[in-house]
């Protein structure tokens, strides 16, 4: 992967730990430059901008709610007064709540089809309009088996990443013209994130049907991104890709 990304500019969201933490390292080794978004955890933001900088150039870091529209507006203008634009856009930052449909709020819903659909719409809108000047550039939205596998989930969970599969192919077909590559990466259970939540019954029953028997790292889903933005893939968009252990 040395190299792949090289002189790239690529924008994280939801990059100060976990999965998003992953993906902006391994941009990073790969001669990426970095920024990405977080909204909580000042001291996670600081860990990750550290272990960034020690994979490659120091990273920019902005502090917001991606479901925020002038939070995306200006995380992106920042972007480009430093960097003159932006060439990849990854939609990572998510959330999720364990809850059973009876115990889901209206609340709730809001919030997570808020930050998981809401939030991957206004950072694309806000970044298209440099790529659609350069015409080029990719998207990347991160999504979950829940929403192409039939497994137990909770309702507003699978309900929002299938949105971002709607979203994902709707917005390919519109910008391809544009050499714009949008693609989905779904990632079954990994050992961070979702993965460290579910109770060890329904975790058990996960390994019992996964052919490979484990769960996914987020170092193997990283990698499979980098590939994805990277100018190795000149042909795939409205893309789907399950890394679940064949689930």
């Amino acid at each position: 992967m040395t190299a792949r990304l090289q002189g790239k500019r690529c924008l994280v969201t939801g990059g100060s730990r976990g999965l998003g933490l992953a993906i902006c390292e391994a941009f990073a080794r790969a001669g990426a430059r970095v920024a990405f978004t977080y909204s909580t955890h000042d001291d996670d933001a600081e860990e990750a901008r550290a272990r960034i900088g020690a994979c490659g150039t120091p990273a920019l870091v902005f502090k917001g709610s991606v479901a925020d529209a002038a939070h995306a507006q200006q995380t992106v203008g920042a972007l480009a007064r430093e960097w003159g634009g932006i060439d990849v856009l990854v939609n990572n930052a998510g959330i999720n709540q364990i809850l059973p449909i009876a115990l889901v709020e209206e609340t709730d819903w809001d919030l997570v089809m808020g930050v998981n659909v809401k939030g991957a719409f206004l950072f694309s809108r806000a970044a298209l309009k440099p790529m659609i000047r350069a015409r080029r550039g990719h998207i990347l939205n991160i999504g979950a088996f829940s929403s192409e596998r039939v497994i137990e989930s909770p309702v507003h969970y699978a309900a929002s990443k299938s949105a971002l599969r709607g979203l994902t192919e709707a917005m390919a077909r519109e910008v391809g013209r544009y050499g714009i590559l949008v693609n989905l990466l779904s990632p079954g259970l990994l050992d961070v994130g979702l993965g460290q939540m579910v109770p060890q019954q329904r975790l058990k029953e996960y390994l019992d049907k996964c052919p490979l028997g484990r769960v996914g790292t987020a170092v193997e889903v990283a990698s499979a991104a980098a590939f994805l933005v990277s100018d190795a893939n000149t042909f795939m968009t409205a893309g789907k890709v399950l890394l679940d252990g064949g689930l």
